[in-house]
């Protein structure tokens, strides 16, 4: 498998037809490298327009996904962020590429222990991995400039919309299968909160969100 080809072809045939125009974010996806965060059984699955499986029902979203989420962002390099879902580790990669530091939260020890030796591997020193349940947000780090959820939420708690700075963005999969809303939250103010949906798409649910959700009647 030729990796750089690979890796250009996933850029100009999957990015920049669903829109990832940003340079800034295009160009990182050269140089962090995804193949590095891949399970060794589904490494020729790295550059592919799907979900690859990570174990414990967890799964790497497609680049496409992750590409537009880090361009919706917009991420300074002032600016602390959290992350809700590490998995491997890639995207915590990406955003620590943009900021100055990345909480990301992980509900599975063997993941996050994962994540963890991904990103040393990768020379990645400004992402801090937590172990534990992040549905509800990580307030012990709070208030954060960026917030991304990286699995599906029925609607997205109130406590995680607390967490963010005035100015800061939120960025969730809302809804459940079989379709999904993209959103992009942004904190007006102390109150006041404006909500964009960015595109449809369906993604796996994060642990514990939908079980916090349900009521019995």
């Amino acid at each position: 498998m030729n990796l750089e080809q690979a890796r250009f072809n996933m850029i100009e045939q999957q990015l920049r037809p669903w829109d990832v125009l940003d340079q800034k974010v295009l160009d990182l996806l050269y140089v962090v490298k995804r193949e590095e965060f891949v399970p060794p059984a589904y490494r020729l699955l790295a550059f592919s327009d799907t979900e690859v499986p990570l174990g414990h029902g967890a799964a790497m979203l497609p680049p496409k996904i992750e590409a537009r989420a880090l361009q919706a962002l917009k991420i300074g390099k002032s600016e602390r962020v959290l992350e809700i879902g590490t998995g491997s580790g890639y995207m915590a990669a990406l955003l620590a590429a943009h900021a100055a530091q990345v909480v990301s939260v992980e509900i599975v020890p063997e993941l996050a222990e994962l994540a963890e030796a991904n990103l040393k591997r990768c020379g990645v020193n400004n992402v801090i991995v937590a172990t534990g349940d992040g549905s509800q947000g990580w307030p012990a780090q709070a208030p954060y400039d960026v917030i991304l959820v990286s699995g599906a939420l029925p609607e997205v708690p109130q406590p995680l919309l607390d967490q963010l700075k005035t100015g800061g963005r939120l960025l969730a999969f809302v809804g459940e299968a079989p379709l999904m809303e993209t959103q992009l939250i942004t904190r007006i103010d102390q109150h006041n909160f404006k909500s964009e949906i960015l595109f449809e798409t369906l993604v796996p649910p994060l642990t514990c969100a939908q079980a916090a959700q349900r009521f019995s009647f």
